[in-house]
């Protein structure tokens, strides 16, 4: 067991305080610090403390991937780490984007590699020949766009708005069923020439700002996030494109999860979030990056989702809570020492025997595996080879940490 140094990712999106501070590093940064990556990504891996000093995790798998990783992994998903941990801080928002499913990322990966595209090109969809399914948990208030929202839901909302431009695209959406009027209106936004957008979107917040001016509530959130879209990206078809969108409000300790096909943008907010082991992204706007529409209608799902959050299930008489998602890649859940258990060693439920990486968010915890022994405070992380595990586990107050192990 080694303590692990994550990598620091720093986009323009990000925070120049959350992850500082979590960190407990001196803040404001000089530059603003989007995410805090927790693995072995070959674009960025985390480092763990040996006794030869700090390594690259990524090196010390490929090492030894057989003490590492353990049979179970290595069976079903080769010499690598199956998932990436990271923490994310969101000061303003991301990206309108989607992941493709396996099937779709091995098709489009074998496509651009024998188009010769290389990997580092800025029009590259697929960098990996992987899925991306995500789980994002909130460390605090967190606010997202996440899934098309029923299509009447949506009606309602640009009815409220009022915008005579919008009526015409109201019917479309009215006169097929869900999946199809959704497809068949977000297909038109995206597709629009850029002088329509360019009357489309302002009357649009137009709309929004009329709507808030007036008291009314309902749609409240809704329009606020239009507005912020709209004046961050002007004349964007993602603008437009958000008012389909679940708008979702995370509470601390609540999650989310991003199946393929999902369009989602991450708003405001700090999070932890776990992935599979991909860099697959297709945008749909809200950003000046490369956005390949074709790809992107190939891969959404236009299916209306629910808007509830994950709620976390709770076992072993509250000692771990579960976040349950069909994700192979990866198992999340919460340990957390309660008053009961404050003082007296307790073993860390042991079903996965493979890797683990550990993130402490609350208090200072002693753990303890076959290796030796770590002490993790807010901030800390701990990386827990197949062979090391199971751990145990101590605190003199109560405390927290996320873990994360291959899925079942």
């Amino acid at each position: 067991m080694n303590l692990l140094r994550g990598a620091i990712r720093k986009y323009a999106w990000g925070s120049r305080t959350a992850i500082a501070e979590f960190t407990g590093r001196p803040s404001p940064t000089q530059h603003p610090e989007a995410e805090l990556w927790l693995g072995a990504h070959p674009g960025d891996s985390a480092r763990c403390e040996t006794d030869e000093g700090e390594q690259s995790l990524l090196q010390m798998i490929t090492d030894d991937p057989a003490g590492q990783l353990g049979a179970a992994s290595r069976d079903r998903f080769g010499d690598a780490l199956p998932f990436l941990a990271k923490v994310l801080a969101a000061d303003e928002p991301l990206s309108l984007q989607a992941h493709p499913s396996s099937q779709q990322a091995v098709h489009g990966f074998e496509r651009e590699e024998h188009l010769g595209i290389p990997v580092s090109a800025p029009t590259r969809n697929y960098r990996d020949a992987s899925h991306k399914p995500e789980l994002l948990v909130a460390l605090g208030q967190f606010e997202a766009l996440a899934g098309f929202r029923p299509a009447a839901r949506s009606v309602e909302f640009m009815r409220a708005l009022s915008v005579a431009d919008l009526d015409p695209f109201i019917t479309l959406l009215k006169g097929q069923s869900d999946a199809d009027g959704l497809r068949a209106l977000f297909t038109t936004w995206i597709t629009f020439p850029q002088p329509d957008l360019d009357v489309l979107v302002p009357s649009v917040l137009d709309g929004a700002i009329n709507y808030i001016r007036s008291g009314e509530t309902v749609f409240q959130a809704e329009a606020k996030t239009i507005l912020e879209l709209g004046e961050r990206y002007p004349g964007d078809a993602g603008v437009l494109a958000a008012m389909l969108l679940n708008r979702i409000t995370l509470a601390p300790g609540e999650g989310i999860y991003l199946p393929a096909g999902n369009l989602h943008a991450y708003l405001h907010g700090v999070g932890f979030e776990v992935m599979a082991n991909s860099d697959n992204v297709l945008r749909g706007g809200l950003t000046p990056k490369h956005v390949d529409v074709p790809e992107l209608l190939r891969v959404l799902d236009f299916t209306p989702t629910d808007d509830a959050p994950i709620v976390a299930r709770s076992t072993r008489g509250g000692l771990e809570l579960v976040y349950d998602t069909p994700a192979p890649e990866f198992a999340v859940s919460l340990l957390q020492v309660t008053d009961e258990h404050v003082g007296r060693e307790i073993d860390a439920p042991a079903e996965h025997a493979g890797p683990q990486v550990l993130l402490c968010i609350e208090g200072v915890v002693k753990v303890q595996s076959t290796s030796g022994a770590v002490s993790l405070a807010r901030g800390d992380a701990a990386w827990v080879s197949a062979g090391d595990g199971p751990v145990r586990l101590l605190a003199d107050e109560p405390a927290r940490m996320f873990r994360v192990t291959v899925g079942l």
